[in-house]
């Protein structure tokens, strides 16, 4: 049976409601203020609140921006005695599903009641849906870097460790993030994410930590903060390295204390929240700008994700999960790639790492005209298309002799990026002598080590 709490200062209406609902069969509770309201949401936990605007003391209005704040998804549905158009815009604004005025009219009540409780079931379903496809989204690959990550995800996950997520843009480090967060002890409750990079300097504060009513121009309402949302869960801090100084100081109090104040408030706040944060810079270095002792306190577990160009041989495995999947969210048939276009892709460095890979299995889903898809297909790919037609690199060769040399030193170049340029390790999973694949990276002049970026 839905629940439905009823908030209305006025008794006769909120007993003509019960009887209403009832009789539907509604399980109701009732609130005559905004305070016991938002105790009720939380004790009771209803399906919809029937919320009155003019109230004393706090309004509907406040209550809505309270429940907000505080991350509620309940489906709210306006009620007033002082309806106009503007007062309906406004509860509508502030995320009401719909505005009734009074006095209220039975079927249209039910009716409204009905199509919100529907409405509610599908974004439920659909949450739900999207949950199942972040816990189906393995990160995928099989590449010694890939095997180290899920290893450490393994070992830091169930513990309370602060951990630092180091990698290029793309590189699927909110993939870590949520892996960690469903391995630990904090997995029922919420994952709260801030991307740093994304809010004003001048409002860094009032997002990780809130802010009270009248503590600056525009705080027309007390907002609640991310830390304190994340209570009992994880916050995950995504590029934290582009967070100004003065923010970064009143972090790192927070990280160290787990207390906090709201701007302009005077009452410290305690909260037990684990620290995940994540960035593409380097904030070791005394050029980042990043204070130390900050990279320090967060820096007590780390990884760094491999770009893919370190992890080639699990771009195989990539193209088909990509293709699998997308097809199933696009509704389209998957397509199969010639041998000379997957040859292609596993050859390009892929400056966008994975992201770059999934957008263009999406744009292929989309666009390439039959079943496989083919060269021709591809966009231009920097480093890879020859003048030859857009074939791999050694499709263009002269004869037999220097497609050999081209394609085994493409093949072994592969290899030794898949095994971390460990030459003992590499020669192992090629099953040949060490000393042989010494003779050929002299041959063909191969990289041993990971080109630096400058």
């Amino acid at each position: 049976m839905k629940r439905i709490l009823i908030v209305d200062d006025e008794a006769a209406i909120r007993e003509t409601m019960e009887q209403i609902l009832g009789y539907e069969g509604y399980l109701v509770s009732k609130a005559a203020g905004g305070a016991e309201a938002l105790r009720l949401v939380v004790q009771d936990e209803p399906d919809l609140i029937l919320l009155d605007v003019k109230m004393p003391g706090m309004d509907g209005f406040e209550v809505q921006q309270r429940l907000k704040d505080a991350g509620s998804t309940v489906p709210v549905i306006v009620i007033s005695g002082h309806g106009n158009i503007e007062t309906a815009v406004e509860a509508v604004r502030r995320g009401a599903y719909d505005f009734l005025e009074k006095p209220l009219d039975r079927s249209r009540l039910l009716l409204t009641i009905a199509n919100c409780l529907g409405h509610s079931e599908v974004v439920q379903d659909h949450q739900r849906l999207q949950e199942q496809l972040w816990e189906s989204s393995p990160l995928v690959g099989d590449s010694v870097a890939m095997q180290r990550v899920q290893d450490f995800i393994a070992k830091a996950g169930p513990t309370e460790g602060t951990v630092l997520i180091t990698g290029e843009n793309g590189t699927g480090k909110e993939l870590v993030v949520r892996a960690i967060h469903r391995a630990s002890r904090r997995a029922s409750r919420p994952l709260v994410e801030v991307n740093c990079a994304a809010i004003p300097k001048e409002l860094v504060e009032s997002e990780l930590f809130g802010h009270e009513k009248g503590s600056f121009t525009g705080a027309e309402r007390q907002r609640t903060g991310k830390f304190e949302l994340a209570d009992g869960g994880t916050l995950f801090l995504d590029e934290i390295g582009d967070m100004d100084e003065e923010a970064q100081a009143k972090v790192l109090r927070a990280v160290e204390e787990n207390r906090f104040q709201r701007v302009g408030g005077t009452e410290t706040k305690t909260v037990d929240v684990r620290i995940v944060a994540a960035t593409n810079r380097d904030l070791a270095s005394p050029d980042s700008g990043f204070r130390q002792d900050l990279f320090f306190r967060l820096n007590v577990l780390a990884i760094h994700l491999p770009p893919l160009r370190e992890r080639a041989g699990d771009v195989d495995l990539l193209l088909e999960w990509f293709m699998a999947d997308l097809a199933v969210r696009l509704k389209v048939k998957p397509r199969r790639f010639s041998p000379e276009a997957r040859a292609m892709l596993q050859s390009y460095s892929w400056p966008g790492n994975v992201r770059e890979l999934r957008n263009l299995v999406e744009r292929l889903l989309i666009l390439a005209p039959e079943e496989t898809i083919r060269t021709s297909d591809l966009p231009p790919l920097p480093g890879i298309r020859s003048e030859a037609g857009g074939e791999a690199p050694f499709m263009a060769c002269r004869d037999f002799q220097e497609f050999k040399v081209r394609s085994e030193s493409a093949f072994l170049q592969h290899k030794l990026r898949e095994n971390l340029y460990n030459v003992s390790r590499t020669a192992e999973a090629l099953g040949m002598q060490r000393s042989n694949l010494y003779k050929k990276i002299t041959k063909y002049g191969l990289k041993t080590q990971p080109e630096i970026e400058s």
